[in-house]
């Protein structure tokens, strides 16, 4: 039996392993990633984290329940991530990035994404083990999330002209209104300007922000584990880049993805606030299973009613 701190330096050193063969050998040009190759990297990046789960279970002394709760946390954050795809397409839409430099944007993206959701994650811990009643709160916050997932309007990109990102940067430095290949900085005149690129990356370091104050009790929800909590979360958001090039075109079929997500926030959130009275109550593999159900036919329903459909009316 492996122990926690070695399951964590495991953890991290494929981490590193796995960004290192990222950017140095699979994406080492800069060009637009074909479907087909994004399809190939998309199943490769989920088999990674589907594996990382039987190291979790093999390090923790056959202990089938963490690794099913693994399992249940890394489908919930995978899903929620996958239904975020359709804001990264606007913003890439907004500030015009060109097919072959948004590799490059997601990436910037998820590296500040690694660090704020642990430090969220610590947070949550924190709140839940030292105060009891957060399971209340953290469950009503999810059953919320769920209603407004389900009734909110789809961003647009004229949503993103008053971003307080985008405004603050422009007030605080020169914006060039061209790119620069794909650089972050260029220097037009004499002057040291931002590229939209830069800009771009921002927007998307506080797009997932805001994602995490949805994702992580959502995940706190089915474990207070940190280690679980964490690599759940890095496991699904590595593979989110390829998966995103992989349904970049396809994403408008999945038109229900939100209705089932928000059946599966509803869920948890019901999950976590029973909980405080009730521990226990539903084992983690029937999460898992309910999770796992509603996400099947949430996507059979999505590409059955979607199938005849022409792509403009999607």
């Amino acid at each position: 039996m492996i122990d926690n701190n070695g399951l964590w330096i495991i953890f991290f050193v494929l981490v590193v392993v796995f960004f290192t063969l990222d950017m140095g050998v699979i994406n080492r040009k800069k060009e637009d990633v074909p479907l087909r190759k994004a399809a190939l990297l998309s199943l490769f990046w989920i088999s990674i984290g589907l594996t990382f789960g039987i190291l979790v279970f093999l390090a923790s002394d056959m202990d089938t329940d963490r690794m099913i709760t693994y399992y249940a946390a890394y489908t919930v954050e995978l899903m929620m991530s996958i239904d975020n795809l359709f804001v990264f397409i606007i913003v890439f839409a907004y500030f015009g990035v060109p097919n072959e430099y948004q590799h490059k944007a997601l990436f910037y993206g998820i590296v500040g994404a690694l660090v704020f959701r642990m430090l969220f994650i610590l947070a949550g811990v924190q709140l839940l083990n030292s105060f009891e009643w957060m399971m209340i709160v953290f469950g009503a916050v999810l059953i919320f999330t769920a209603v407004r997932t389900v009734v909110k309007k789809d961003a647009t990109a004229e949503s993103f002209d008053k971003n307080l990102i985008v405004r603050g940067c422009r007030r605080i430095m020169k914006v060039s209104d061209e790119y620069d290949g794909d650089k972050f900085f260029t220097i037009k005149n004499g002057i040291k300007m931002a590229t939209p690129l830069f800009l771009c990356v921002m927007v998307l370091e506080m797009t997932d922000l805001i994602f995490a104050f949805d994702s992580i009790p959502a995940v706190l929800a089915i474990t207070t584990d940190t280690f679980i909590v964490y690599s759940s979360n890095v496991f699904a958001i590595l593979g989110l880049r390829s998966i995103y090039f992989a349904l970049r075109g396809a994403v408008g079929k999945l038109t229900y993805l939100k209705y089932g997500l928000g059946a599966i926030l509803a869920f948890i959130g019901t999950k976590m606030v029973l909980s405080y009275f009730y521990h226990g109550l539903i084992p983690v593999w029937m999460s898992l299973l309910v999770i796992l159900t509603i996400l099947a036919v949430t996507v059979l329903i999505s590409l059955t009613l979607t199938k005849n459909k022409p792509a403009e009316e999607i």
